[in-house]
């Protein structure tokens, strides 16, 4: 009878234990995922109606459904003059999530906000014939263990002349894909973090459509400042030692470059 009372106690704490212990679990596991959205528009036109919408309304609304920072850019122009001009204007929507119900559940939660809904009736009712952009496309991330979530730079210039920089690494095959995420996870990042690059977000693309992909964005002060950080990361010994490991070879295929400008009304 003792052995069984003595066993009958040990369960019970054992109970408590992981019911104390659920919170703590769940938030270790809880994922940081990112939803990039680039819309795609055909003039001004669409430009300034988009800002509008995003600024007044679809903003505002991200905030009050608890979604704080939410980051907006657009290309930094071109000075080489002898670039062809773009054919069309991008905007960039950075939307920091906190778990899968959220992605699934956001347009829900944004048709009931009836704030929202009376704000942005000129992009939600838009006819046929005269939308506010041409085509969006929407990327999803989910962050490296080495940086979680996404982080606000502490920048001190005016957000015209900063920098944001949009990086796109696609890989061959899945594996080495993540061989290149594990690369980052285990001395890339902070290599990034000691050379001052003011990382927003480190994210391995769930879905998009180029895959295997992983997406990171990194800021300056302004281009100079850009080219600068680069030079040095570059020249960095513990860059030359970690880029020339042979388990980290040939783990990115093709990489895209995109230089931003945050907007006046970006919280990033």
């Amino acid at each position: 009878m003792n052995y069984k009372k003595l066993n009958l106690f040990a369960l019970c704490l054992l109970v408590l234990w992981v019911v104390s212990a659920m919170p703590a679990l769940s938030q270790a596991a809880k994922p940081n995922l990112q939803q990039l959205k680039i819309f795609h528009l055909k003039d001004k036109g669409q430009e300034e109606r988009l800002d509008n919408f995003l600024q007044n309304a679809y903003l505002p609304a991200l905030h009050r459904a608890g979604i704080s920072k939410v980051g907006v850019f657009k290309p930094a122009e071109n000075t080489d003059a002898s670039a062809p001009a773009p054919t069309e204007q991008l905007v960039y929507v950075l939307i920091p999530l906190s778990s899968p119900d959220q992605v699934y559940k956001l347009d829900e939660t944004l048709a009931k906000d009836k704030q929202y809904t009376a704000a942005g009736k000129e992009y939600i009712d838009a006819p046929h014939n005269n939308p506010l952009y041409s085509h969006f496309e929407t990327i999803l991330l989910d962050a490296f263990v080495g940086m979680k979530g996404v982080s606000v730079p502490k920048l001190k210039s005016a957000s015209q002349e900063r920098i944001y920089e949009l990086r796109s690494y696609e890989a061959a095959t899945e594996k080495l894909h993540q061989n290149k995420v594990d690369m980052f996870n285990k001395g890339e990042i902070q290599l990034f973090d000691r050379l001052g690059f003011n990382a927003v977000f480190y994210g391995r693309v769930l879905a998009g459509s180029r895959m295997p992909n992983l997406m990171y964005m990194t800021t300056f002060e302004n281009m100079a400042e850009r080219d600068k950080k680069w030079k040095a990361f570059g020249a960095d010994p513990e860059w030359k030692k970690m880029s020339a490991m042979p388990e980290y070879a040939n783990n990115v295929s093709h990489a895209d470059i995109y230089l931003l400008h945050p907007t006046s009304y970006s919280d990033i």
